[in-house]
């Protein structure tokens, strides 16, 4: 028996975090019995007069928010981090038992004044003007004393635990380096100095090979049947990883370039940039005719590097993640349990099905196509 990809399970390695996923691609023909979610059929206002991220609305704290008419940055008023300083903990009362504190910040980024509209309905200048806010809050608070890493993210969708559908996204900005961004940065480094076989893709600001930059180089020579490429632009590619654990997870990073960070982005950079993540999450709502849920993250350089001193974080590479639940309707989704707990991540829709069905959810809002 001939070994086929698309039918016999197996396990793939993840080398950003060093992590395998058991695909069994056979299992799509099961039938589900499972939990259903409600579909959304509340029509969202553009304006609503009790949401705490509203144009003018107060919020819970009592503040009121500004009559912004973009983008609008505030501090979290229920932050996880707490700003210095901070009292010491106890000793630990066995070896096994540690506590080490942490400081920083939590800040909330309002995308836009409408209440109704995602990214996937943003206007590109919009988008753009996101990036910009994305770009000064990494370098402020990332040039703050005592702040060693500043994650980005989104949660879309009540589904991923967002009790407010006005656009918006927070930063988290911490004394510690978080511990998956952390992997990452320890694979990009451990890649950069040991031998690699001989490679046509880009290497890095120092001459070396770049594990990121080696892998998009890789998927943007794969044949058209074999691609795992969703959206492809001058700059930037949006892809279904190879190690891909959610259904439509989606890996988004330029592969022409090493790009540490959102401050080295070129102007022309920042505008692909919107254009993809416009494309990637109209896809994501096409796929299903919905509002489409997922965590998004950008990993990049812990904090900005203001001198021309080498360090361990030079290996960085700008890159997106998104990490939908969705996976077989608009009201089926992915559980993370039983062996994905106790043993390690498993999924059947094959990742090279999952980039084939969003290349086929490409072009304009499915609400915005004529009936």
């Amino acid at each position: 028996m001939e070994f086929d990809p698309t039918t016999h399970p197996h396990r793939r390695y993840n080398p950003l975090t060093r992590e395998h996923v058991l695909v069994s691609p056979h299992r799509t023909k099961r039938p589900w019995q499972g939990q259903v979610e409600p579909p959304q059929t509340v029509e969202i206002p553009e304006y609503d007069p009790s949401c705490y991220l509203c144009p003018r609305n107060t919020r819970s704290g009592g503040q009121q928010n500004e009559d912004y008419a973009h983008t609008l940055i505030f501090e979290n008023d229920f932050p996880a981090l707490l700003a210095p300083p901070g009292p010491q903990p106890p000793v630990a009362p066995h070896p096994l038992l540690t506590t080490s504190p942490v400081e920083g910040a939590c800040d909330v980024l309002i995308f836009h004044p409408r209440h109704d509209l995602t990214l996937a309905r943003l206007p590109i200048p919009d988008i753009e003007r996101v990036i910009d806010e994305w770009t000064a809050i990494y370098q402020k608070r990332g040039s703050q004393k005592g702040i060693q890493y500043v994650q980005i993210f989104e949660n879309k969708g009540a589904m991923m635990g967002c009790s407010n559908p006005h656009p918006h996204g927070q930063i988290w900005s911490l004394s510690e380096i978080p511990t998956i961004p952390g992997k990452e940065l320890e694979s990009l480094l451990t890649y950069a100095l040991a031998p690699q076989p001989p490679s046509d893709a880009p290497k890095d600001l120092h001459g070396r090979p770049n594990l990121l930059l080696e892998y998009g180089h890789f998927e943007v020579t794969v044949p058209q049947d074999e691609s795992r490429i969703v959206i492809r632009n001058n700059d930037w590619v949006a892809l279904v990883p190879w190690w891909a654990v959610w259904p439509f997870e989606i890996l988004v990073l330029p592969y022409k370039r090493q790009v540490p960070s959102l401050l080295e982005l070129a102007a022309s950079e920042k505008a692909s940039l919107a254009e993809v993540l416009s494309d990637v999450t109209k896809c994501y709502d096409n796929l299903f005719s919905t509002s489409f849920a997922y965590s998004m993250g950008i990993h990049q350089r812990p904090i900005p590097k203001y001198d021309n001193t080498p360090d361990v974080h030079d290996v960085a590479q700008l890159h997106f993640h998104f990490n939908p639940p969705l996976l077989r309707s608009a009201t089926v989704k992915k559980f993370v349990v039983g062996f994905e707990l106790m043993g390690e991540p498993q999924r059947d829709l094959t990742p090279e099905s999952a980039a084939q069905r969003l290349r086929d959810c490409i072009g304009k809002h499915y609400l915005e196509k004529s009936p």
